[in-house]
């Protein structure tokens, strides 16, 4: 009987459901890996064989994630700008991350309630927008413009995640990531304009005209 659990099909997907069930009900850190192998009806060196330990169970993808929105970037267009490379690149990622509300509702929740965790987003997210960063200046893209676009493209993502998360209507994440581009876009056109008008040069001009 243990042979053939070892062997059946979909190890993985249910690897990772028991390990989701565990956390919600015992939470994260009192759970181990032999109790979610054993709710998974396999062994825990079949656990090993898929992830190295139990908090990769929540981060296994990220590594085809990063893949995903490198190559998306590289295939843009050559006269995209670099946050429209970016935009790119995470409207690849939509159909790989919105697996479901409920199951992204449930990883973030264990995520936010665990510092190891949280922690372990963190370095993620900063590997992803490194890789964002190497795949723009592949494109020729300067610095700083090229790691400002890739931390811009990380802001968008998370904003765009949690908001496709919290939201009870139908709505998709490519609509959330699209929303959060246009209004970053926004913001950074308001700001630019903001800011031309109170360059020192500009300022002077008008006030010539004033007095004129």
């Amino acid at each position: 009987m243990g042979r053939m659990a070892r062997w059946k099909p979909n190890a993985r997907g249910r690897l990772e459901q028991a390990a989701l069930e565990l956390f919600r009900e015992r939470g994260y850190a009192r759970t181990t890996v032999e109790e979610i192998a054993a709710r998974a009806g396999l062994t825990e060196r079949t656990f090993f064989r898929y992830f190295p330990d139990k908090r990769e169970v929540l981060f296994w993808g990220s590594g085809a994630l990063q893949k995903t929105i490198v190559d998306a970037i590289a295939g843009a267009p050559e006269p995209a700008a670099p946050l429209d490379a970016v935009a790119a690149g995470l409207e690849a990622t939509a159909s790989v991350l919105q697996r479901g509300r409920e199951y992204a509702r449930t990883r973030q929740a264990l995520i936010a309630d665990n510092a190891e965790l949280r922690e372990r987003e963190l370095i993620k997210l900063r590997s992803l927008a490194t890789a964002i960063a190497d795949a723009l200046r592949r494109r020729g893209i300067p610095e700083p413009a090229a790691s400002l676009a890739a931390e811009a493209g990380i802001a968008i993502l998370k904003v765009a995640y949690e908001r496709w998360i919290g939201d009870n209507k139908p709505r998709s994440l490519s609509h959330h990531l699209r929303e959060s581009l246009d209004e970053l876009k926004a913001l950074t056109a308001s700001t630019s304009t903001a800011i031309g008008r109170s360059h020192p040069a500009r300022v002077t001009r008008r006030r010539r005209q004033a007095r004129a």
